[in-house]
């Protein structure tokens, strides 16, 4: 297989080095890049966190400001840890006074996480060192003592990047002990797929537990109280049928975001003494618009809702559920609320796909909002460029959106360069965003589209169940549908037309392109799922039975098997010009989908048209990629596209 690798990627670089493409957008994505990014600020105690990068550095930096009027001060730095920048800060954890910070570190894009602990006055590293930990936060108690956290036990050397991860166990470690005395908390033998994410309620006096199984998007929760010697855990909800998110609590009251009996989401209370159903209370009732995310401050709750695929933030009164709106002149994406229970302040970022970045400040008790930061992308205008929405039906008529942006001046018809991005499933929602890729190929004269496939979270859990399991071909449905409605229309044409999708959207490419094979000009899929029958024996893959089915049931079978990429390659079928990518290190999906997909294909391909694959070696599926190397990846996957659309 080394061999193979080296083979392979010496070909594809040799190929692609003769594509003048290539070069252009390396040129416009250095430029894009060369900018100062950062990230909504979030608060502990009298300190304000934030990452930074000044457009020169391969990684973020974590800085803090006291008071956030204060002179900077540098906390962490990812890029002095490789000299290639592949070791990345994943996430970090304040303690309650803000003494200490814990973090955790990815190296080379892998899942598994090492947690370290800094004192955040002295600068010191503490010796405190925790591996093999996954799929985890790191939440404190609230006397300081330590954080709860989840891990595996150490797989077989050889198998870091391939065994299957299950059995999470979840531990308390105190400061100062190795991580061989941490304490046991909670496993379940007896359920290996379960997991844990945990949360301290802000009074500090309980432990929750939200159980997860998989990628369900439904969950367990239990409790345990920190306080006194009972520290039994309560099973609050213990059947899987709805999603529960803790939002917040006023003493053995605990308030949830759901969607039992409301795919559109709503919020309840639960009085942990009087736990049965018949008792819980309907807080804030589910309507029209996706509730996707609920947070509590001092006087309000927050709730975001998905307009259409566009962002409302409402206001809910905590003592007389009253609701007001946040006013916001712009259609867009709000995201990344950072929020205090002891405060009615919160800061938020704003986007959209032709608006850079900007992050706010908003009072919810004066209704004020104030501008922290707005990003400059060095050669992009935003109104030189527009994006619009608009609804076409899918095969089954089902009205799907997508957004549709290029440059103002730019002339629009079959001719111009297509690039089709989608995902579709896992109840998640591709939301507008500004991306420096998709301003590179705008600005090269191209059209970007992308669609909200079924499959995702747009329009509540109904939405997400229309793209799962035996309804899974509606997501290429939506997505080939998609094509044709912009080739009818006059935005491009199929020859002309490059799709991408990276993950679950890298068997959404695969699939649809086999299945259409004479609709798209060019094809990316990237570290795709490429094998339906396989896909659960590596990993975390058997984790998204809960949306693809189990190979292992016959019904699912069958199901798979009509899509399966792998499987349905065939012979004497000339297949559109496809650069598949993937990473030796990723261990979310392992290569060897795309390995086995590159070569069949390869095999199989009755014409002349290229059937690459390009392999990073320091790289995973996608988080923590260094600069150089998104920049890199992003210019030889799209000068190939240009490339073969423009020959056609």
């Amino acid at each position: 297989t080394s061999e193979w690798i080296q083979s392979q990627n010496k070909f594809t670089e040799k190929y692609l080095n003769t594509f003048k493409e290539i070069n252009l957008f390396k040129e416009i994505l250095s430029k894009a890049y060369k900018n100062e990014t950062r990230s909504v600020p979030f608060r502990k105690k009298s300190k304000h966190f934030y990452y930074l990068n000044n457009g020169d550095w391969q990684q973020s930096k974590l800085f803090y400001k006291n008071n956030n009027e204060s002179e900077e001060k540098l906390l962490l730095d990812p890029n002095i840890l490789s000299e290639d920048g592949t070791v990345a800060i994943s996430s970090v954890s304040v303690s309650p006074n803000a003494n200490l910070i814990a973090y955790s570190l990815s190296d080379g894009g892998s899942d598994w996480r090492t947690w370290k602990i800094k004192n955040i006055k002295t600068g010191e590293t503490l010796k405190d060192l925790i591996r093999w930990s996954k799929f985890s936060n790191a939440e404190w108690k609230k006397d300081n003592s330590g954080f709860f956290y989840s891990g595996y036990n150490e797989p077989k050397k050889g198998d870091e990047f391939e065994s299957i991860n299950t059995n999470q166990k979840l531990f308390f470690h105190k400061i100062g002990q190795s991580q061989t005395k941490d304490e046991l908390i909670y496993q379940r033998t007896d359920q290996p797929e379960w997991g844990w994410g945990t949360t301290i309620t802000e009074d500090g006096k309980f432990l929750i537990l939200h159980v997860s199984e998989g990628t369900d998007e439904r969950n367990r929760v239990f409790y345990q109280s920190i306080e006194g010697n009972n520290n039994k855990i309560i099973e609050l909800i213990p059947e899987l049928k709805a999603q529960f998110s803790f939002i917040g609590n006023n003493k053995s009251i605990f308030w949830f975001f759901t969607d039992l009996d409301a795919p559109m989401g709503r919020v309840i209370a639960i009085d942990i003494n009087k736990p049965d159903e018949e008792h819980w209370l309907e807080l804030i009732p589910e309507n029209e618009h996706a509730l996707i995310d609920v947070r509590e401050i001092k006087d309000f709750l927050i709730g975001q809702y998905l307009n259409n695929v566009s962002s409302e933030i409402v206001l809910f009164d905590k003592k007389t559920l009253s609701k007001s709106y946040m006013k916001f002149n712009d259609e867009g994406i709000f995201s990344s609320l950072s929020t205090e229970v002891d405060s009615n302040i919160f800061y938020f970022s704003y986007t959209n796909y032709v608006t850079p970045n900007q992050i706010y400040q908003y009072n919810a008790l004066a209704n004020t909002l104030k501008t922290i930061w707005i990003k400059n992308v060095p050669g992009f205008e935003s109104e030189q460029y527009l994006s619009k929405k608009v609804f076409y039906p899918s095969k089954d008529g089902t009205l799907i959106p997508m957004f549709i942006s290029h440059k103002k001046d730019q002339t629009i018809n079959s001719n111009t360069p297509l690039l089709l991005y989608g995902y579709g499933g896992f109840d998640i929602s591709i939301l507008p965003s500004f991306s420096e890729r998709y301003f590179a190929w705008m600005k090269m004269g191209g059209v970007v589209a992308v669609p909200n496939l079924r499959g995702g979270g747009e329009y509540g859990e109904l939405w997400h169940q229309q793209g799962m399991l035996d309804n899974k071909q509606n997501v290429f449905d939506d997505f080939a549908a998609a094509a044709e409605y912009l080739h009818k229309n006059n935005y491009s044409q199929p020859t002309k037309t490059v799709i991408s999708g990276r993950s679950n959207g890298g068997l959404l490419v695969g699939a649809t392109f086999l299945q259409r094979p004479t609709l798209f000009g060019a094809t990316l899929p990237a570290v795709g799922v490429m094998d339906m029958l396989r896909f659960n024996k590596f990993t975390i893959g058997w984790a998204w039975e809960s949306d693809y089915g189990s190979p292992e049931d016959i019904d699912d079978f069958n199901t798979l098997i009509q899509y399966s990429p792998y499987h349905n390659i065939t012979e004497d079928v000339c297949y559109p010009p496809t650069l598949i990518t993937t990473s030796e290190i990723d261990d979310r999906v392992v290569p060897s989908h795309s390995y086995k997909f590159a070569a069949r294909l390869q095999k199989a391909q009755e014409c002349n048209n290229p059937i690459l694959i390009r392999i990073e070696t320091r790289a995973g599926h996608g988080a923590g990629t260094p600069k150089d190397k998104t920049i890199d990846y992003i210019a030889d996957s799209y000068g190939f596209a240009l490339h073969h659309l423009s020959k056609n």
